[in-house]
């Protein structure tokens, strides 16, 4: 029965070459010009009934080219042959199917075969793999700035209207607000060991009146205000330091229905140099607090006009332009970015000559409305005892705004 079965085995063998040697006898190439798939092992893929039927003719102009194409029928004839023939071998003879499509064995890894012919052998080695480096270049760092600029330009407006028969009165007002901050500071990252901050802000209101018989409109805030910081680290977040303040307003300013000046130009002004420590802390950009001492301080205060301006409202002296005291300040400074939209700062700045106090403690509530509108709530308390005794707010001073308006912003980082 073994002898049968191998038999069986060889004739099989024997009728696929010779089939093969007459397709390539008959294509006119000989038996030793192509390699043929009737050689190559079975291996089972799929079972496809139409291979196991009689060729068709392909002859009969189902497809065709431009050019020539009978390379192109002979080729596919001869694929479509092999097919079949291969497909009815391992039908007649299952046993001949070497693998299954689905469990062939891995396929071995590649390499290069060294010779060695001291020893005569051959040996099966990894090729050698040359992986370019493709690696991209790294960007060039951003260049680094010496000076750190931040500005802020915004305009708000008021504007109410009451009817002459509102029953509790009133007059139309429209009321603008326009200010100006500008930020100029040492950038830390490169000079580690100095401070040196540089901040002008300036702010003009305007607003409309109806109760002045001689003017249409009046000034209602006019603040020009420089601070500077020169410090030299001691130790941590410590310097030792020199600071310089100096405000006053631009605009003639008149009390209402009178042609009595209040203020204008240098009347008042006000400089005030000091020598201390100075604290700064900042975590990134959301909160930074600073805070100025200066034991030794020197305040001098100005006033242009005497003649229509009196120069006592501002602690000077009748008669006289300036007066200049020695004492002590301290200034402190705080901001806190809740979110992008919400912003609160606020300055606490103080002196006295031992014997008058002096202070302002200004905030501002900033909430942004988009990306150039904003909504701002201000108030300014001021304390001098260096001026006359009021009746209702004794030495105290209050002003608050509350406003609307477009904003402006640009930064330099880094």
């Amino acid at each position: 029965m073994k002898k049968i079965c191998s038999l069986r085995i060889c004739l099989a063998i024997a009728a696929l070459a010779a089939m093969s040697l007459t397709m390539a006898a008959h294509e006119g190439n000989g038996p030793d010009v192509e390699s043929s798939m009737l050689y190559a092992p079975l291996v089972y893929d799929n079972y496809a009934p139409e291979a196991t039927a009689h060729p068709a003719n392909t002859s009969n102009g189902l497809y065709s080219l431009d050019a020539g194409d009978q390379w192109l029928r002979d080729a596919m004839d001869n694929s479509s042959r092999t097919h079949r023939v291969r497909q009815r071998a391992m039908i007649d003879n299952p046993q001949l199917v070497a693998y299954n499509a689905n469990r062939l064995p891995e396929a071995p890894p590649e390499g290069v075969i060294p010779s060695d012919p001291r020893q005569g052998m051959l040996s099966v080695a990894p090729p050698q793999v040359v992986v370019e480096d493709v690696t991209p270049p790294e960007a060039p760092a951003p260049p680094l700035h010496n000076w750190l600029h931040v500005f802020n330009a915004s305009l708000q407006f008021t504007q109410a209207y009451i009817s002459g028969n509102w029953y509790q009165g009133g007059e139309n007002n429209l009321a603008l607000l326009g200010s100006i901050n500008w930020n100029c500071n040492l950038n830390q990252d490169i000079h580690p060991n100095w401070l040196f901050n540089n901040a002008l802000s300036y702010k003009l209101g305007i607003a409309t009146t109806h109760g002045d018989s001689i003017r249409k409109y009046m000034i209602n805030e006019d603040n020009f205000l420089f601070t500077s910081q020169l410090g030299y680290k001691a130790v941590k977040n410590w310097y030792y330091s020199a600071m310089l303040q100096f405000t006053t307003q631009f605009l003639n300013n008149y009390k209402v229905n009178t042609r009595n000046m209040t203020a204008a130009f240098l009347s008042p002004a006000e400089l005030n140099i000091g020598l201390g420590m100075t604290y700064n802390y900042k975590k990134a950009d959301d909160r930074v607090f600073t805070l100025a001492i200066a034991p030794i301080s020197y305040n001098l205060k100005y006033c242009r006009n005497i003649t229509d301006i009196d120069p006592t409202r501002f602690g000077i002296d009748a008669g006289h332009h300036s007066k200049s005291t020695v004492g002590s300040n301290f200034e402190a400074k705080w901001l806190w970015r809740f979110s992008p939209t919400v912003m609160f700062t606020s300055r606490l700045y103080m002196f006295t000559n031992y014997e008058y106090v002096q202070g302002d403690w200004e905030n501002t509530l900033d909430l942004s409305i988009g990306k150039y509108l904003t909504t701002q709530f201000y108030t300014h308390l001021r304390f001098d005892r260096s001026r006359a005794r009021d009746d209702d707010w004794n030495y105290w001073q209050f002003k608050e705004i509350l406003s609307l308006g477009v904003v402006y912003r640009f930064a330099t980082v880094n």
